[in-house]
């Protein structure tokens, strides 16, 4: 069924690297489910049942972590050092934690503000645009994984986590200026 020694990367038949197509990634994910889902199994004897739950799982947990970029960035730490990291683990620069600490003063001040609205859209944007730089960035890091380059992602990986953090607090507060909790 799935050679569960693959890599998720080889497991999805992709170049082992930062950049992923998305395309090619949601076609091969429907193909091994299609192969792999337990539903197809419903008659089999219990080995394959449990085999095709390994396979439809492992299937599952490659495609969350290769679609999301944090997620995919820590995978490829693992691969090339032993170690992902640690969500605990905060980043040295001290500019971008002064930057995150201003955008966290306006997502506590959004709520009061004249147009709440717009002061979390404001702060979305800019983790979005600040997102997407990192994720070049790692791009570029990670297409040559020199022992200095990884230390660079790890760093990148940081200042995600950060970002994440940050872009799911605004979404709470989005949701709460809505009404939505």
């Amino acid at each position: 069924m799935l050679d569960f020694s693959k890599n998720y990367f080889e497991l999805f038949d992709l170049p082992l690297g930062f950049t992923v197509d998305a395309k090619r990634l949601a076609e091969r994910y429907r193909t091994l489910q299609a192969v792999t889902h337990p539903d197809r199994y419903v008659v089999a004897a219990d080995h394959e049942k449990r085999v095709s739950l390994q396979a439809s799982t492992q299937v599952n947990e490659a495609y969350r972590t290769l679609k999301d970029p944090l997620a995919r960035a820590r995978y490829l730490l693992t691969l090339h050092t032993g170690d992902p990291g640690t969500d605990s683990e905060t980043s040295k620069d001290g500019a971008f934690l002064m930057e995150q600490m201003e955008l966290r003063e306006t997502l506590a001040e959004a709520q009061s503000s004249p147009n709440p609205h717009a002061a979390v859209a404001t702060v979305l944007t800019h983790l979005a645009e600040q997102s997407a730089a990192l994720d070049k960035e790692l791009a570029g890091l990670f297409a040559d994984p020199s022992p200095a380059n990884l230390a660079s992602a790890r760093e990148i990986v940081r200042k995600l986590q950060f970002l994440d953090k940050c872009r799911r607090d605004a979404e709470d507060l989005e949701g709460l200026i809505d009404g939505r909790y």
